[in-house]
């Protein structure tokens, strides 16, 4: 988060000289993707919901972002609401395991994180991890739209039609779980079972 703010940072500064300046900035991310090449760098993405007003919406749609750093992008969830009934929000990115906040939007950390030479975003939600409800739908497709590396998502699943959900709703290039095969709630025979079932080509399963 805070190397992807510091090169937006430096970007918007030199903006206009039709370099983003990726190649020259240092960070661990770009420091790897060098040396070994992008598919060795992952880069995990903690993002929560940051629920917008009616008039903190009015004030995003007529506010000019002067730069990439402060822009966002707002979803209307399809289920789940603030906590005064907001419909709309953005994804604001975290740190510290998710304790500590910041201004910027999962995103713009996304599309950072490919210029800087990630090969792969796995892509997490403070809000739904642990709760076995499923995966956060619309975050994905958001960060989906923006990037061209492959996206895993990750925290929400709690049975295998939550793996069927997210392949069939998002192009989602692969899906995770860890608690509930830890706890062996479910095994991780009848998520593939269901996966391949509902015509998605999984390791192991595809016998033809």
């Amino acid at each position: 988060v805070y190397a992807a703010q510091r090169w937006l940072q430096q970007k918007n500064h030199d903006d206009g000289d039709g370099d983003d300046g990726a190649d020259d900035f240092d960070c661990s991310v770009s420091q790897i993707s060098q040396a070994y090449g992008a598919q060795a760098v992952v880069v995990s993405i903690d993002p929560k919901r940051a629920w917008l007003s009616e008039e903190e919406e009015a004030r995003e749609k007529t506010t000019k972002k002067h730069n990439d750093s402060s822009r966002r992008y707002v979803v209307e969830h399809p289920t789940a609401r603030g906590p005064k009934g907001e419909t709309k929000c953005w994804y604001r990115c975290t740190v510290a395991g998710g304790r500590k906040e910041t201004d910027l939007d999962a995103v713009v950390l996304a599309m950072a994180s490919e210029s800087l030479g990630a090969g792969e975003i796995m892509l997490n939600c403070i809000d739904t991890d642990g709760q076995n409800s499923g995966f956060e739908l619309p975050l994905i497709s958001l960060v989906k739209k923006h990037v061209n590396v492959p996206v895993i998502a990750s925290s929400g699943a709690g049975n295998p039609q939550h793996f069927v959900d997210v392949f069939h709703h998002t192009n989602a290039d692969a899906a995770l779980a860890a608690g509930i095969f830890h706890r062996q709630e479910v095994p991780i025979a009848d998520v593939k079972a269901a996966v391949h079932r509902s015509g998605i080509p999984v390791r192991g399963e595809d016998k033809t």
